[in-house]
């Protein structure tokens, strides 16, 4: 099913093609996991950097509820325990969590009632929501599309973790099983030329026709020269070359990242392959297979571009994987129509099998790896609901892939779409070589132009602000008396934003975990805290920015960072291992809480007997953040004033006594000339 058109006439018949986008997508990603017969398969973990697939399983209904809460089109969720254990840790970024002690993975059944109960929640929600077309960034449609394409994305991520399952655990299947169209022989490559291309990329959230992530959004343009393009994709039969001739084991045909990854692993061949004696086999999503020799090969960056640098030492020329730039400048060349893509087959196909021009596969079939780490167009917007779908990719490790799978759906199969994953990971991925030296200019996102992130950053480091104090290092600094003669060994800190405080609590506490629910926030303390560096921009006025940089060792915390992590996490759905905590600091959060009361009874759950809370806050209670009846404060109830710390009090005194308050100014810049100036109360609370 294709995705939808963002505009049309009629409201209630764009209601019907969402709707039933939306059952025939999430119907689809439930009938792959049909095909785990023995339970086990869901508790195993396929690939060893990422999650059982009972986790997956869960993850993408949650996801919905996550964002349609986020976006307060409902307000309750359908199962909190699942909610909180399938929300966080889809990739395998630095601050997932990996430990499968920390799991109680849930059972098979309670994910499929969940996901039942999930699917009607939205349908009700889908018929009952106004609608007004076109389906804009802002519209709140646009978050049930999100959702939708959110699946898309795990149709595919799923299936290449299924297909990593031992087959004993995979059950054959008439609806997932290859349609095997293959010659016994491949066919030889050869290089098309493709002429000087001007590329101009500017697509704008008011005036798309479909739904795009963030990323593809903004103006990019660049001026390619002539180059030769390999006529198909690279095919097993021709990597098999590669294989032969030593091309695993040859150290001059890999960059010290790939050959790290080789050696380590110990690989000889692409992931999917199976040799018997000497022949090869495929692993297919659900079978195994002779080896089509015609069907494109499916490898990560490091293999494709170690094949690259044999083929150019064997041909004398300059061999090379396409970049963005490059692949968008094939497009235009090729002639696009009938492909292998959107399950137009339920595997790969001989690579002489779709023409596209004097190119094949130019779309669908597999993958195709660039050279391009992911970068912002300029122009580059953040979505507020979905704020860590790219920004974490940011970091020059995550390479695109263009062009689609067989199983690419949705928005995954359009040519404008940007995906990236890490060097060494797997999807549906080849790749197609050029003879080229163009030289890309990438966009850097070395530096951080989010202007909240930059904001926080500078007001969480940056000293005496019109004259007033660093707030995170004043609020540890109010705290120390209370911690004489207590125990300092563990410290949470939520609502860490950047890490400052976090920091300033290590000189303390022998252990400080910071979490935050912002990934954008999360991703630069990590940053931080591994390299001790961190640079952004900030707007002075205008269009005019100014540079800042944060070393740790400016502030001698570069010896305590050992002691920090960082973990992103919802202040509110706090899985069970966060505890055992002498301190628990919330620093300006409990107005920024969707159930703030909910937050305050888990506290002493998390807390040593003896063990201080602090809360800060200047209690501007808003329905931006939190829904006015959870407001703990700032409002008349039956005429009567109701104060934030008075409610607190009521909400705390069962585990906790209050042992002081403290008023606690703090500055945040927004321009060089324009700043918010606060007075946060902080309370101090003993458990009893």
């Amino acid at each position: 099913m294709k995705t939808i058109e963002l505009n049309g006439v009629s409201p209630e018949k764009k209601k019907d093609e969402i709707r039933s986008y939306f059952e025939h997508t999430y119907r689809l990603y439930e009938s792959l996991f049909e095909l785990i017969v023995d339970k086990q398969g869901f508790y195993q973990k396929a690939d060893p950097l990422r999650h059982p697939l009972i986790f997956y399983f869960g993850h993408t209904a949650v996801f919905f509820i996550n964002k349609l809460k986020l976006a307060k089109l409902i307000d309750n969720g359908a199962d909190p325990v699942i909610e909180s254990i399938c929300a966080i840790g889809v990739d395998e970024m630095s601050w997932d969590d990996l430990d499968e002690a920390n799991y109680d993975w849930p059972t098979i059944e309670s994910v499929k009632e969940y996901r039942q109960k999930v699917f009607d929640i939205v349908v009700s929600l889908i018929d009952r929501l106004p609608l007004d077309l076109p389906i804009t960034w802002d519209s709140p449609w646009w978050v049930i599309l999100m959702g939708i394409e959110h699946e898309n994305i795990h149709i595919e991520t799923s299936s290449v973790l299924i297909r990593q399952l031992p087959l004993e655990y995979i059950a054959a299947s008439k609806k997932w099983g290859v349609n095997l169209q293959t010659n016994s022989t491949y066919p030889q490559n050869s290089l098309v030329q493709i002429p000087a291309t001007d590329i101009i990329l500017d697509k704008e959230t008011t005036k798309s026709l479909y739904y795009g992530w963030d990323n593809e959004y903004g103006k990019h343009q660049a001026s390619i020269p002539p180059f030769e393009a390999s006529k198909y994709l690279v095919s097993n039969g021709e990597f098999l070359e590669f294989v032969t001739d030593g091309g695993y084991t040859t150290r001059e045909y890999w960059d010290d990242e790939g050959w790290s990854w080789r050696q380590y692993h110990n690989t000889t061949m692409p992931r999917f392959w199976r040799k018997v004696q000497n022949s090869y086999t495929l692993r297919t999503l659900c079978d195994e297979v002779p080896l089509p020799l015609d069907w494109p090969v499916e490898v990560n960056y490091h293999e494709a571009s170690a094949f690259c640098k044999w083929l150019a030492s064997k041909t004398n020329q300059h061999i090379t994987l396409p970049t963005e730039d490059e692949y968008y400048a094939m497009v235009k060349f090729a002639t696009l129509k009938e492909a292998n893509i959107d399950l137009a087959h339920t595997s790969s196909t001989p690579v002489d099998y779709y023409p596209h021009g004097e190119l094949y596969d130019v779309i669908g079939n597999v993958w195709q790896w660039t050279k391009t780490p992911i970068y912002p167009f300029d122009g580059f917007k953040v979505h507020h609901i979905y704020d860590d779908f790219t920004v974490p990719t940011f970091d020059g490790k995550h390479n695109l892939i263009k062009g689609g799978s067989w199983i690419s759906c949705g928005n995954l199969a359009d040519n404008t779409s940007r995906y990236a994953f890490r060097k060494h990971f797997y999807q549906h991925a080849g790749f197609r070589y050029i003879n080229s030296s163009y030289n890309e200019h990438v966009a850097s996102s070395e530096y951080i132009k989010d202007a909240i992130v930059s904001q926080y950053c500078h007001f969480g480091w940056e000293e005496n602000l019109l004259g007033v104090a660093n707030y995170p290092k004043t609020c540890i600094e109010t705290i120390k008396p209370y911690l004489q003669d207590r125990r300092t060994q563990r410290a949470f800190d939520v609502g860490c934003a950047i890490g400052r405080s976090s920091f300033e609590l290590a000189t303390i506490f022998d252990e400080v975990v910071g979490v935050d629910f912002s990934a954008r926030f999360i991703q630069h303390a990590i940053a931080l805290k591994e390299t001790s560096t961190i640079r952004y921009f900030l707007t002075t006025e205008g269009e005019l920015e100014e540079f800042h940089e944060v070393n740790l060792s400016d502030f001698g915390f570069d010896r305590y960072k050992d002691k920090v992590t960082f973990w992103q996490a919802d202040a509110c759905n706090l899985k069970p291992i966060f505890r055992d905590f002498d301190l628990i600091f919330a620093g300006n959060l409990i107005d920024r809480l969707y159930d703030p009361k909910r937050f305050l009874d888990s506290l002493h759950e998390r807390l040593n007997d003896g063990g201080l809370v602090v809360l800060t806050s200047p209690y501007t209670w808003l329905e931006e953040f939190t829904p006015k009846e959870k407001w703990l404060g700032g409002y008349r109830k039956d005429g009567e004033a109701v104060y934030t710390l008075e409610a607190m009090k009521d909400i705390l005194s069962n585990h906790f006594r209050l042992l002081g308050t403290h008023d606690i100014a703090f500055v945040i810049q927004e321009t060089a000339r324009k700043h918010q100036h606060t007075i946060s109360q902080m309370s101090v609370w003993e458990k009893i």
